[in-house]
């Protein structure tokens, strides 16, 4: 199988045991927002500019396809075509995501070229061991620990999120970084140790209790370490380094996700003891970012997985304003967003330990509010709203806010609040709206190239012109062969691989040699025997096609018909051809007869199709 040379040095049964582990709703999840329509889940393209879902995902089939651009293929195109990797690429990312261990000789250049990340990595790995280690299993941990006890969290929330102390020694981690293979510059530079000006290489967290920071695979990328006395300053990060990105990272990502996608809810805080305290709390969708402002790049990555999104900050007036802001900011990405009120200017960890998970449940998330309410209410205390100046910059503000918001029905509620408070119509109210309201694009807005389906594309009709009833023919027993290994054989009976489109016959060929090896298509491991992207995503197509459940032998026959109809009538033109030009000298009336033939057989032709 292609397979083979395709994985180069990765076995071909590693690379099977790699897709078979890898869902591609899970995998396509993470980059697309999906909601399940029948048998498979739908999204907006991430190949194309649409606004309308086109983009299918089957479970069952573990294919995606664009109805729009016409992309598909299996688990590792979509990786291959979303983050630009080669096809070793994708298999060791799903490789390394689902613990699968690739042998070290069997390794892609791709990760020798990137080796210092992969070391620094390496060493963040170790150091959480240790540093875990420390806190859980010697005297120097145990004051770390019995503070975490205290502050209500449990030795398997300790582990689940594998919170360690750093010892206040100098060389401790150096010492065991250096005997790890890991020079002591070399940690410099990953964020892990600091330099004296008399030359030796202390932990930069000594002395702290230790947070790892996950990417969203699980790994440790990064550190954040507390204080347990009076040392400044209080919380100390890892710095950006080549594998931790500050702005791209969601603290508790990785073990969140699968309840967020569950859920399609988040529940953002600012620390990580709030997202611990909530975690162990049984509210599994909780994530934090790192620091209060929220990022674009963390709001798309919410956005892919959740549509509402409930900020829960600290409730003094620090945390209020940085809800505002972080709400502004998931709004831009197209996120339900609101806001839970923690009482008494608490912080949500505080009021957890003090009131108990039910009530942070029943008082603060359950009455959390839409952000445009909590907004009108925030801002009247910014107003002086006896002044008419102010009454008017409160009600432009709450409008501009009000224009973002998608339903009409939303809209409309605030405008008739806003109505009734300062009894101003709501036709003059929704006029001044209009102004704030994005621009809409008219129909005679030229598409970007990524949205316009190119014409050589192999799953679309040239200049959206019907298909003539062969190509069609051909396409629909291409699905049934795949679909059944009796219809492929009729068809090898009948017509073998003499399909009148050439990409129709080299599926078909690949196809009668999948089927020497094995019984039934598992279309995603069917796409790996083609190397080009063209037939993958040509296959992909012809997959997705709609087929009638029971095998329809007087469909069968037509389809047949029409193609063997097709290959004769090229055959006969061909050979028609051939004829007048050999007889145009010496006999112009019979060439001139068979251009006349010639003329009607097309004519007939075309009438039929």
């Amino acid at each position: 199988m292609l397979v083979i040379e395709m994985a180069g040095h990765i076995p071909e049964e590693t690379v099977e045991e790699v897709r078979k582990t890898s869902d591609i709703v899970d995998v396509i999840g993470e980059h697309v927002q999906l909601k399940k329509q029948g048998r498979n889940y739908f999204g907006l393209c991430p190949f194309h500019g649409e606004s309308t879902p086109s983009f299918s995902v089957s479970p069952e089939k573990q294919i995606f396809h664009c109805f729009g651009c016409g992309k598909g293929g299996n688990v590792f195109t979509f990786l291959m075509d979303k983050e630009g990797w080669t096809f070793i690429q994708a298999v060791e990312e799903l490789a390394e995501k689902n613990s699968i261990s690739l042998p070290e000789e069997k390794r892609s250049a791709s990760v020798n070229e990137d080796d210092g990340s992969q070391r620094v990595l390496e060493a963040h790995q170790w150091l959480a061991k240790l540093y875990h280690h420390l806190l859980v299993n010697t005297t120097e941990g145990k004051d770390a620990l019995d503070y975490l006890t205290e502050r209500g969290f449990t030795r398997e929330t300790i582990d689940t999120f594998q919170m360690g102390y750093a010892p206040d020694k100098p060389g401790v981690v150096a010492t065991f970084l250096e005997k790890k293979g890991f020079h002591p510059q070399e940690m410099v530079k990953a964020g892990l140790l600091t330099a004296t000006e008399g030359g030796d290489y202390l932990d930069r967290f000594r002395g702290r209790i230790i947070f790892p920071l996950r990417n969203h695979l699980g790994k440790t990328v990064a550190f954040a370490g507390r204080t347990l006395g009076e040392g400044q300053p209080k919380y100390l990060n890892s710095p950006e380094t080549s594998i931790f990105h500050k702005g791209k990272l969601l603290y508790n990502f990785d073990l969140a996700r699968g309840f967020i996608r569950k859920q399609s809810t988040i529940v953002l805080f600012e620390g990580y003891a709030d997202v611990i305290s909530a975690y162990q709390s049984d509210i599994k969708n909780s994530i934090a970012t790192m620091g209060t402002s929220v990022t674009p790049a963390q709001a798309e990555l919410m956005n892919r997985y959740a549509e509402k999104v409930i900020i829960c900050y600290d409730g003094d007036q620090p945390g209020i304003e940085a809800s505002v802001k972080t709400a502004k900011e998931l709004q831009k990405a197209g996120i339900h967003v609101y806001i839970a009120r923690v009482p008494n200017q608490q912080d949500p960890d505080d009021f957890i330990k003090a009131e108990g998970p039910d009530r942070f449940r029943r008082e603060v998330l359950e009455t959390s509010e839409p952000f445009v309410g909590y907004l009108m209410r925030y801002y009247r205390n910014q107003f002086n709203l006896q002044s008419e100046g102010d009454r008017f910059d409160y009600i432009e503000m709450i409008l501009r806010e009000v224009a973002k918001l998608e339903r009409a029905v939303e809209r409309e509620y605030y405008l008739q609040e806003l109505s009734k408070e300062f009894s101003i119509s709501l036709e003059s109210l929704n006029e001044e709206m209009e102004k704030w309201r994005p621009k809409q694009k008219s129909p005679g807005v030229k598409q970007s190239p990524q949205s316009t389906v190119k014409k050589n594309d192999p799953t679309s009709s040239a200049g959206n012109k019907p298909r003539p009833a062969f190509h069609n023919a051909e396409r629909k027993l291409l699905a049934y062969m795949i679909r059944d290994s009796y219809i492929a054989e009729i068809v090898k009976e009948n017509i073998s691989a003499s399909f009148n489109i050439e990409d129709h016959q080299i599926i078909a060929t690949h196809l009668y040699a999948y089927y020497e090896e094995n019984d039934s298509v598992n279309v995603s491991e069917f796409l790996e025997t083609f190397e080009e992207d063209r037939f993958k995503h040509l296959v992909t197509d012809i997959a997705s096609l709609s087929l009638s459940p029971e095998v329809p032998e007087k469909e069968i026959e037509d389809y047949l018909y029409q193609v063997k109809m097709e290959h004769w009538k090229k055959e006969n033109t061909n050979h028609l051809k051939k004829e007048m030009k050999e007889v145009e000298k010496q006999d112009p009336i019979r060439a001139a007869e068979i251009a006349m033939q010639l003329l009607k057989e097309n004519r007939e032709w075309k009438t039929r199709n």
